[in-house]
């Protein structure tokens, strides 16, 4: 029987791990935020009172083992004079079968089908309201995903504005799990906003499963400014409860000058660097190795080199 793996994101992060994730012998559940408000989920949820659906098609389309056109199609937004500029057909096609089926959790299931993926793909919570909130370091509140990224000053904090109820099998699938994976991304809106809710640390702190995170490769700007590898563990065990991270995937390597000034001039984003005498004070496993890809200028993790530590991880 493979070995059961619970993957806690949302957006491009986890999109890019479960590429290479997927074709590992295990059976993966992805669990994915559903809060984002901008864009044309943002729109979409405006106008159809709905959960988010975008980064659930990029997640869905990256599980998938049909044909490339289709995935492109399924991630063409329209260009356009109209009011279908900016959708992708993807997120319109989650809404429609969201308002035929009235379930995301059912909608998510027959795109699933479409496309060929056989491992799970769930939202957090199937509330249509679910708002993200922030509170920078100034004291001020802002409400809304796409507000807290746009923030000008550096968040301090992340909450809801209302209890999410949570998916009975997302709950089902923490209990069930050989190994929980917090998946690179933005620690603010994709990552903790999945486990902030009470129901998943509770079942996270009663699970056996090791914790796994998959360290980002460069900083987010307003939320994680200097950060080094064991100030993201930090970061996350403030918001686990009980529980806190076991071991932790990080790259070392070294990013050539010219890619790491462009980001750090364009992006305001900086390498993550391993420190190791802070990650042994916090007892924390750690795997490295030469993780990280250019592609176009673009800093990537190795998706399958990736994959392959956390299935070697896994069954030893």
């Amino acid at each position: 029987m493979n070995k059961k793996v619970v993957v806690f994101g949302g957006g491009t992060g986890i999109s890019y791990l479960l590429r290479g994730l997927k074709d590992f012998p295990i059976d993966i559940t992805a669990v994915i935020t559903v809060s984002d408000n901008g864009r044309s989920t943002g729109r979409l949820r405006q106008e159809f009172h709905t959960p988010a659906v975008g980064d659930i098609r990029q997640v869905v389309t990256n599980l998938s083992s049909t044909d490339a056109a289709i995935k492109k199609m399924l991630s063409y937004r329209f260009n356009t004079s109209s009011d279908l500029n900016g959708h992708a057909l993807g997120n319109l096609i989650l809404t429609a079968m969201l308002d035929i089926t009235g379930s995301l959790k059912e909608s998510i299931s027959s795109l699933s089908k479409l496309l060929d993926v056989r491992h799970t793909v769930l939202p957090i919570s199937e509330d249509a309201n679910l708002t993200l909130m922030g509170e920078d370091v100034k004291g001020n509140i802002i409400e809304g995903e796409e507000e807290i990224t746009k923030s000008p000053n550096k968040i301090k904090r992340i909450f809801y504005k209302d209890e999410p109820n949570v998916l009975p099998e997302v709950i089902k699938a923490i209990n069930e799990a050989d190994l929980l994976i917090l998946s690179m991304g933005s620690l603010y809106t994709s990552i903790l906003p999945n486990v902030i809710c009470k129901e998943v640390q509770l079942a996270i702190g009663d699970s056996d499963a090791p914790i796994m995170y998959v360290c980002n490769a460069v900083s987010q700007p307003g939320e994680t400014d200097g950060f080094k590898v064991s100030d993201h563990i930090k970061m996350l065990n403030n918001y686990l409860g009980e529980r806190n991270v076991d071991v932790v995937i990080a790259s070392h390597t070294k990013i050539p000058k010219n890619i790491a000034h462009k980001y750090e001039t364009e992006e305001q984003k900086d390498p993550i660097l391993i420190d190791y005498e802070e990650l042994e004070k916090l007892g924390v496993e750690l795997i490295e190795d030469d993780l990280i890809v250019i592609e176009d200028n673009i800093i990537r993790h190795n998706s399958l080199k990736v994959s392959s530590l956390i299935f070697s991880y896994l069954i030893k």
